[in-house]
């Protein structure tokens, strides 16, 4: 019967894994292949028990092979779109961290969907997959202690709202002025900062939970006084969390990030607005442990010209948006406008 049944069915549909640590062990990441081929991420993150904290083992997933948003300071965009995952391959990476968990007599406390992809862009998935992690006949999650991470993909965050759910929603905010977030989340050319953070306060006030506001911090683009004051304007008033990321390395990219000290005066300027705000810290740097970045390593480095034009291109662009001008591009390919 064993035989029949593993010629009949897939019992996973993660066929191969490969593992590389960081942190003294405390940071995973996992590179999966599919059956397709298909190569996805997942990072697990051991937060040991502290004298003012529970320990914590939180697992940052994937929803798609690849990403259409295109973000440049972001390994998975370049990348580009590979498809949407099925639930049970966004499923099959939670299991596979519970797996290795549970060897270490620990278990899972924390879900973010913050890998691979936009997740809203393939929210019927994710949605099952949320309702798996919340069965207690399955995973037991509590939805509190799952998190949804979205550019701004407004028709998926009206689609929430009306749901209700109760997981966190997190916005990839990254710019509070359109010129300079049209560069940096491209997707803001068809829904702009306003219209996505409008959502959003909605969704806040319909659920009673708070929005997080995600904003990798780059050295000299999107640290300026400037982008402090209109941030400060754009969330003042709002049911919001602020949480700085200083930008990983990406070889790709012009870019590096803040130093220290100015994220410290980023974040005290929207503190003085009411704005709670978290400075996290970069797990995993030296193992390639951002969205994306060991999928990309494993891909190829791109033709030396290629990553030359794209540099000069990013500069370019993001220094006329520092200048105010909005860029004239177009839509990433695979995003409907």
């Amino acid at each position: 019967m064993r035989e029949a049944l593993a010629s009949a069915f897939a019992w996973d549909t993660i066929d191969t894994s490969e593992f590389v640590l960081a942190d003294g062990g405390r940071t995973e990441k996992a590179l999966h292949r599919l059956a397709d081929g298909a190569a996805i991420e997942s990072v697990l993150m051991h937060y040991p028990a502290g004298s003012d904290r529970r320990e914590r083992n939180t697992l940052c997933i994937s929803s798609q092979a690849g990403c259409a948003v295109a973000c440049p300071f972001c390994a998975t965009g370049e990348l580009g779109f590979g498809r949407d995952l099925q639930a049970a391959e966004i499923l099959d990476q939670v299991r596979s961290a519970a797996r290795r968990l549970a060897t270490r007599g620990r278990r899972l406390t924390n879900i973010v969907f913050m890998g691979m992809g936009e997740p809203l862009l393939n929210l019927d998935r994710v949605l099952e997959t949320v309702a798996a992690l919340n069965d207690p006949g399955r995973f037991g999650l509590g939805a509190r202690h799952i998190t949804v991470s979205t550019s701004g993909v407004v028709p998926g965050i009206r689609r929430l709202t009306a749901l209700g759910p109760q997981f966190t929603l997190a916005v990839s905010l990254h710019a509070a002025r359109d010129p300079l977030r049209d560069v940096l989340v491209p997707l803001n050319r068809r829904w702009p900062i306003a219209e996505v953070v409008a959502a959003a306060k909605d969704h806040a006030t319909a659920t009673g939970r708070r929005i997080s506001y995600e904003v990798t911090m780059i050295g000299g683009v999107n640290d300026t006084n400037a982008d402090s004051e209109a941030m400060a304007e754009l969330l003042r008033g709002t049911l919001a969390h602020v949480n700085l990321i200083p930008m990983n390395p990406v070889a790709h990219t012009p870019w590096t990030a803040s130093p220290m000290p100015v994220i410290e005066r980023f974040a005290e300027r929207l503190r003085r607005e009411g704005l709670p705000v978290t400075i996290r810290r970069n797990r995993g740097q030296e193992v390639g442990a951002a969205c994306g970045q060991l999928a990309a390593d494993r891909a190829g480095a791109p033709p030396v010209a290629a990553v030359a034009r794209r540099r000069a291109r990013l500069e370019a662009s993001s220094a006329a948006a520092l200048r105010g001008e909005r860029s004239a591009e177009g839509l990433p390919a695979g995003v409907d406008a």
